[in-house]
Formats: structure tokens, sequence, C-alpha cells
């Protein structure tokens, strides 16, 4: 059965320290909520929020695991392997996924995927120079569903220090976006919007990523999800265009057509059918 997490839009972090957040959080409209371990946390909170995650898993339902994710902490850090064999139970529970961060290593997903189990998908956070330099391996390991994108923790291995417009990032966006393409993986998920209070820079970041060919993004607060919902799903005019498009080649028998006054030919009438499947995977 197709991950229902491959067509989510949005993916609400939640600190594993707190269990009572789990259920609000599934419950605020997100696509996804992923169960951090790794930076939510202080070192000194790990070991009992892990014991909090998996005493908290039990008591959410097999849908609500199965919109459920949990960010480890990242491959030879003290906490990674006993991560690994909580997230492994929960897999064989029904977990919906298992981040890596910093994820710059094949082999290293390799491992993953042996130790959870083939009905744990995988989500590697491409956060580093390295990262981007295997995004093609990262891509095609088995078991990955999406990339994502840390773009904050990429700009500080990089050396950069970029604007609200984020110009020095537009290249390595459009990195995640052809690897997945090229692997065949639903468009990556976008980094996080750290001001919270500001709704424009949401929106803008937001559509930026959507422009850009992701199709989803990170965030850090509830009040943000439905603004990234809005924006990544299609609008109403966009659907009803897709639909007469789909209607209007059907009709055509396969073939070019005019609609609107404008040539519809397969590179759009395959747009219209990925608009329509978007609106319908929510």
């Amino acid at each position: 059965m197709p991950s229902p997490l491959a067509g989510a839009c949005s993916f609400l972090f939640v600190p594993a320290s707190r269990p009572e957040r789990y259920a609000r959080a599934l419950a605020s409209g997100a696509h996804g909520v992923i169960v951090d371990l790794e930076d939510a946390l202080t070192p000194g909170e790990k070991v009992t929020a892990r014991q909090q995650l998996v005493q908290a898993f039990a008591t959410l339902d097999a849908v609500q695991r199965g919109r459920t994710l949990v960010r480890i902490n990242a491959e030879g850090s003290t906490w990674h392997a006993e991560d690994v064999a909580a997230v492994a139970d929960l897999a064989w529970q029904g977990l919906g996924g298992l981040m890596l961060p910093k994820a710059e290593s094949a082999e290293v997903l390799a491992r993953l995927a042996a130790a959870v189990g083939p009905a744990c998908p995988l989500v590697p956070l491409i956060e580093s120079v390295a990262g981007l330099d295997a995004v093609d391996a990262l891509a095609g390991s088995s078991q990955v569903l999406r990339l994502a994108f840390g773009h904050l923790d990429f700009q500080v291995d990089a050396g950069l220090a970029c604007d609200a417009q984020e110009a020095e990032l537009v290249p390595v966006r459009l990195a995640l976006v052809l690897a997945s393409r090229r692997a065949g993986l639903a468009a990556p998920i976008d980094g996080v919007t750290v001001d919270t209070q500001d709704a424009v820079r949401l929106q803008s970041d937001a559509a930026r990523a959507r422009r850009g060919g992701f199709g989803a993004k990170l965030c850090i607060h509830p009040t943000q999800v439905a603004a990234v919902n809005a924006t990544f799903m299609p609008t109403p005019s966009e659907l009803d265009w897709a639909r007469r498009v789909l209607a209007g080649f059907a009709a055509a028998d396969g073939g070019v057509f005019t609609l609107d006054g404008r040539m519809v030919d397969l590179p759009v009438m395959l747009l219209a059918r990925r608009t329509v499947a978007q609106a319908g995977a929510q």
C-alpha cells in the first residue's frame, strides 16, 4: 500500500519529550507529524524522550501511526544506535517513516532500511555539502520515500549567509528536485520558516518552494500548517483547469487541442493529471 506521506504537503515537528502534544499535532491539519529525537532536545533529554515516544506511540491508532515519522539522531552520534533500535520496534507497529538528519551516505541508508524492515519508509534530510554531493545515491536508495532539505544547516556547512530571498540556494533546491525526479520519488520537502509570527514570510517561502518544484514544507508550529497546506494544494481554479484539460484530451483522443486559446499537448496533460492527483491525495 502506498504511503500516505508520499503526497503530504505539510510536516509538523513535535519534540519527542512532549508526548501530550503528539495527538494534538496529528489533529492540527498537518499531513505528517515528525516526532523529533534530535534538534528539539538537549543531550540530557534524549534517552528519556525516546522512552516517552515508545510509550506514547502505543496510544495512537493505526491511521495516526501511519502519519507519524521519527527524526532520529545522526549516524555517528551517541544516541543513533538506540534510536534505530527503538524505531525498528515502532516500524512493526505501523510507523509512517524514519527521517535521517545529516544524510550523506547511501550505505547508512541501506543499514537503516535493513534495521527497520521493508515496511518503514526513509526520508533523508540533506543538510550539508556532502549530502548534496551524494543526493542521487541517497534518492536512489532502497525505501527512500522523499528527500527533505535542511536549508539552515546547509547554509552553515557551506559558509553561506542568505537573505530572505535565499537566491544562493536556488541551485541546491533544484538539485534535490531533479534527483527526486530521476529516482521516481515524490517531490521533495522544503525546510522550515523559523519566524512563527511572520505569516507573509511563511507564505512567501512556501510559494517559492512550490514554484521551484517542491511538494511539501516542514513546519515548526501548528499555526503554520494551514497556510502551508493552502499554498501547496491546487486552488479551485487550478483544479478546474486541470479537469478541463483532461476532459479535452480525452475528447481529442490524445491529440493536440486548444483550451482557453492555448495549445494543449502531452506535457500539459501530464501537468493536469498531476494536479488532479495531488488534490485527491489529501
